[in-house]
């Protein structure tokens, strides 16, 4: 079972990366196979939060280096970390690449960020079946 981290702020952090590194070391465990860290507007710039994801991979459905996270949209708009199994992922993969999502993965992971850029969140949770956590 991966491991998940996360930081907002609307105050700049500093040794954001440091922070994230300690926080998914303690998990590593749960994760042997990959670490992730993404950082969002470090200086929390424009007066919006900085803000900063990260993964303790435990590769189960995808096994390469595409199943990468946090991943993001392919625009970087939008990004997720992720622990847990989407048991329908398959057929909502079917039903997204229908509605014109490209995907690099065939994680379950991509089909969230795929999905909160079509449906939102709240439609995408309607439609979730497993168990999960997940920050977007």
């Amino acid at each position: 079972m991966c491991g998940i981290a996360g930081v907002v702020s609307l105050k700049p952090i500093a040794g954001i990366d440091a922070i994230m590194h300690r926080m998914l070391a303690a998990q590593a465990h749960r994760g042997p196979d990959d670490e992730g860290i993404r950082v969002f507007n470090p200086d929390c710039a424009e007066a919006s939060p900085c803000a900063a994801l990260g993964n303790r991979r435990l590769a189960i459905i995808d096994l390469s280096p595409s199943g990468h996270q946090p991943m993001s949209s392919t625009d970087g708009r939008v990004c997720v970390t992720f622990n847990g199994e989407i048991y329908n992922f398959r057929d909502l993969r079917k039903e997204l690449k229908a509605r014109g999502c490209d995907f690099r993965s065939n994680t379950d992971t991509e089909v969230l960020v795929h999905g909160y850029r079509l449906w939102g969140i709240e439609q995408l949770l309607e439609r979730l079946h497993g168990m999960f956590a997940l920050a977007i």
